[in-house]
């Protein structure tokens, strides 16, 4: 299915790219309005806070509803910046256009459920506002697609796709693995579709938003949605990743915006497209790694030989054919894995012998 797509047509400077920023959450009336005032003396445009909250588990702070809406329409009443909140159900959609929010946005645990996503397009039809769909929370860019298609469907033309990242079970730098492979295929794939990144999210640290916003911007993304807080360490939700608008401020300032290349390839995004693969092997090899060494510690205990002959060759016959179904010659995969094999045993012969 070809989305048919029209201009996003909101706010920017020339000088930055599309910014939506604003907390995490619509805490108070006092919080957002500071907040908001803050974030318009800076020059932005387009305002973001969430007012349903859905938590990973109960007993957290979930939003105030409807309460907090009124609070976002003096937001746009008092600054003249557009408003823009998450929605998870028909209701939310209704209320959200109640009190003229201008911009909707689809999370990433409601796109990973094709059911909520059609419920939310039946209720946006008709509607002219932009809606913005987050990733899945797993790495499936088929589901990211098929959320796209369905608010599409519904006669949604103004449409972006927001890259939050993906969850791991293996925590490391990142709240939320960005594997840019994916918005890059995205935007292959629908090369009209703007993308904006959610480097709070991804992040999950302060810390790390100034540099994601800027390899953001290196991968050609269309724009940026940050949360932004008055006092972050009181936050009520995700205080790590929330930034105050002078802190913003200072790092759209320093941003960098390239200029695309007009190629038939764009080459830099492919190469990205490797540097972030290639990470992965790494991190992949490590664990292989890893393994191997619980192996010979095990080896070590009950007396056995390093090298068992058998599991070698069906490694080989194994991979050598899954190779070839995938495009890749068998002797290259037989060289690889006979440089993997010698590794693995040299690790396993270091435990061995401690």
């Amino acid at each position: 299915m070809e989305l048919e797509l029209k201009k996003l047509d909101l706010p920017s400077d020339n000088e930055r790219p599309i910014v939506i920023a604003g907390p995490c959450s619509a805490e108070t009336e006092e919080q957002v309005m500071t907040t908001a005032r803050q974030l318009a003396e800076k020059g932005c445009h387009m305002f973001r806070a969430g007012v349903w909250k859905p938590r990973t588990k109960p007993g957290g702070f979930e939003g105030n509803g409807e309460k907090a809406l009124p609070w976002m329409k003096q937001v746009k009443e008092e600054t003249g910046m557009l408003t823009a909140t998450e929605v998870a159900t028909p209701e939310h959609v209704e209320l959200a256009l109640k009190y003229g929010i201008d911009i909707l946005w689809v999370g990433a645990r409601t796109t990973a459920n094709p059911f909520a996503v059609q419920a939310l397009a039946d209720a946006m039809r008709g509607i002219d506002n932009p809606v913005f769909v987050k990733n899945p929370v797993n790495p499936d860019l088929e589901l990211w697609i098929g959320g796209l298609e369905r608010i599409n469907g519904a006669g949604i033309k103004r449409l972006a796709a927001i890259h939050r990242g993906f969850s791991s079970y293996d925590k490391k730098i990142y709240r939320n693995l960005p594997m840019w492979q994916i918005p890059i295929e995205l935007h292959r794939r629908i090369p009209d579709l703007p993308i904006i990144c959610d480097p709070s999210h991804i992040s999950g640290r302060r810390d790390l938003i100034a540099p994601l916003c800027q390899q953001a911007m290196d991968m050609g993304m269309d724009g940026l949605i940050v949360e932004s807080h008055c006092d972050p360490e009181k936050a009520w939700s995700d205080a790590p990743q929330q930034v105050t608008p002078d802190v913003l401020d200072y790092i759209l300032s320093i941003l960098v915006i390239r200029e695309e290349m007009q190629t038939t390839e764009n080459i830099r995004a492919l190469r990205k497209q490797i540097d972030e693969i290639d990470n992965q092997l790494i991190d992949i090899l490590a664990k292989r790694m890893r393994i191997s060494r619980e192996i010979g510690q095990y080896k070590k205990e009950h007396g056995m030989t390093v090298v068992q002959t058998s599991r070698y060759n069906e490694i080989m016959e194994k991979r050598g054919a899954q190779g070839a179904l995938l495009g890749i010659g068998q002797d290259c995969v037989k060289k690889i894995f006979e440089q993997i094999h010698e590794e693995s045993v040299n690790q396993q012969i270091e435990v061995i012998n401690k």
